[in-house]
C-alpha cells in the first residue's frame, strides 16, 4: 500500500478503511456533459435573478472566487462572463442514484450525504482501501464521465478533509489537478491536523472561530492541547468535548448505510413574489408532478402531503393532509395540494413553493380504497409518462397547467 498525498510522495504505510468520494463540480459537470461547449469556461448552475444562489460553480468560475451559496448578483459581478445554467435537479438526481450504485458495489457500507457525496467503510473488502478509491474514481469517470476525489482515513471527519485535499485547485489559467485520493495515513493522525487551521473543523462557524481567536487558538494543534476545561468557559460544555475530540482526531462515528427515504418533497424560489392562487397552483402542478415522478421511480407512494409556504418576508408556514390511502401519482399530488393552498392568504407575496409526500411505504402494497374506485386511475398515464421521459428525457412531457411564466428562481429536491 502506498501513502498518496500533495507532494507526490509515495511510500508504504498503512490507511484506514473509511472513504469519503466526492464529485467535482457536480451539478456543472453534468451539464457539461450534455453541453460540451461549455467545457473550460466560467460556469454556474443556479438562479441568475436577483434573489438567486450559486448552487455549484465549475473551477474556471471559483478561479474569480464565485462559489455555492453565493449570491448570484456578486458571482456576476467577480465574473462577468459566468454563464447561469438553470438546475435539473431530476437529471442530477439520476445520475446520483447510477453514482451510488456504483459505490455499492464496492461495499454496502454505503452513508449518502447529499447527492454528491458519500461516505464508504470498506474493511470487509479484499482490496486496499487507497486501490478502492483510485478503481472508485476509474469506474465513475468512465461510466458517467465525472471527476471525483476520495479521501482514505481512519475516521468520518479525516476521511472528508482528505477528499477536499484530493480536489483540483482553480487557477486562472485553469484548474490544476489534485492528487485524486489522498490518504491520511495510520497512526499520524494528528501530526496531519496539527497545522491545519481550525476552520476545517466541523462546528467551527464565524461564532466559535472568534471566540477560538480570542483565546489566541488559530490551528487545529493548539486547539488540542488546550486544556478542555478552559475551553469550556469560552465555547459551553457540549461543543467544547466535539471540537476537542476532533482536534485529537477522535471520531467513532460508524458509516451508516442509507435507510428508505422518510418523505420527498420539491420546492421552486421565485425572482418575483407571486401573489395569486392561480399563479401559485400552476407551480403547485409542476413541482406535484415532479415530486410523483420520484415517489414512482423509488417505487414507493405515501399518505401526508404538506405544501410549504415562505412569504416575501421570509416567514414560512406549512399546511398538511392525510390521505386515506398512499399517492404517487402528480395529478391526484396536485389536487391535494392546491386544496392545501386554498386555505393560505397569498396576498401579502409568496417568494418560495413546495410539496412534500410523507408516510411513505412500498407502492406495490396499497390498498384500492373506496375513493379509488370513484374516480378514474392515473396508473396507466403515469406509467405512460414515465415511459416517454426514460426514453426521450426528464423535459419530454409536461403536466397540464404547470407554471411557465418565467417566475422561477432556484428549485431543490429534498429526499429526507
Amino acid at each position: 500500500m502506498t501513502k498518496e498525498n500533495s507532494s507526490g510522495d509515495s511510500r508504504p504505510t498503512q490507511s484506514g478503511t473509511i472513504l469519503h468520494v466526492d464529485m467535482d463540480a457536480f451539478f456543472v459537470s453534468v451539464e457539461q456533459l450534455r453541453r460540451p461547449e461549455l467545457r473550460g469556461l466560467p460556469v454556474a448552475v443556479g438562479g441568475p435573478g436577483s434573489r438567486g444562489v450559486v448552487a455549484s460553480a465549475s473551477y474556471e468560475a471559483r478561479a474569480y472566487g464565485v462559489h455555492s451559496a453565493m449570491p448570484s448578483g456578486q458571482a456576476r459581478r467577480l465574473c462577468p462572463d459566468i454563464v447561469f445554467l438553470p438546475g435539473d435537479h431530476e437529471l442530477y438526481s439520476e445520475v446520483s442514484g447510477r453514482i451510488m450504485d456504483i459505490l455499492r458495489s464496492f461495499t454496502p457500507l454505503v452513508e449518502p450525504l447529499s447527492v454528491d457525496e458519500a461516505f464508504l467503510d470498506v474493511s470487509g473488502a479484499h482490496r486496499p482501501p487507497v486501490e478502492i478509491g483510485h478503481l472508485i474514481r476509474k469506474e465513475v469517470l468512465d461510466e458517467e464521465g465525472i471527476n471525483c476525489a476520495v479521501g482514505v482515513a481512519s475516521a468520518k471527519f479525516l476521511a472528508k478533509l482528505g477528499s477536499k485535499l484530493a480536489k483540483p485547485t482553480p487557477t486562472p489559467a485553469g484548474p490544476s489537478a489534485g492528487v485524486g485520493v489522498f490518504v491520511v495515513p495510520l497512526g499520524e493522525e494528528r501530526a496531519f491536523l496539527s497545522p491545519r487551521p481550525v476552520t476545517d473543523i466541523w462546528g467551527v462557524g464565524p461564532v466559535t472561530l472568534a471566540h477560538l481567536k480570542r483565546i489566541g487558538i488559530a490551528t487545529i494543534g493548539e486547539l488540542a492541547e488546550f486544556p478542555l476545561e478552559r475551553l469550556e468557559e469560552v465555547v459551553g460544555k457540549a461543543h467544547s468535548k466535539h471540537l476537542h475530540n476532533l482536534a485529537n482526531a477522535v471520531d467513532p462515528r460508524p458509516v451508516i448505510p442509507e435507510t428508505a427515504a422518510k418523505s420527498m418533497s420539491r420546492e421552486e424560489t421565485f425572482v418575483r413574489d407571486l401573489h395569486t392562487h392561480v399563479e401559485l397552483g400552476a407551480e403547485l402542478v409542476a413541482l406535484s408532478d415532479s415530486v410523483a415522478s420520484r415517489l414512482r421511480a423509488a417505487g414507493v407512494a405515501g399518505r401526508t402531503v404538506t405544501i410549504k409556504i415562505r412569504f416575501g418576508d421570509f416567514s414560512t408556514i406549512t399546511r398538511s393532509h392525510t390521505l386515506a390511502s398512499s399517492v404517487d401519482s402528480g395529478v391526484v399530488l396536485a389536487r391535494e395540494a392546491k386544496q392545501l393552498l386554498k386555505t393560505v392568504d397569498v396576498a401579502p407575496g409568496v417568494r418560495l413553493i413546495g410539496v412534500g409526500v410523507s408516510e411513505l411505504e412500498d407502492s406495490s402494497q396499497r390498498q384500492l380504497s373506496f375513493d379509488d374506485t370513484a374516480v378514474p386511475s392515473w396508473h396507466d398515464v403515469d406509467m405512460a409518462i414515465d415511459r416517454i421521459r426514460g426514453r426521450f428525457g426528464s423535459g419530454a412531457i409536461r403536466p397540464g397547467g404547470a407554471a411557465d411564466t418565467g417566475s422561477r428562481g432556484t428549485s431543490s429536491n429534498r429526499p429526507n
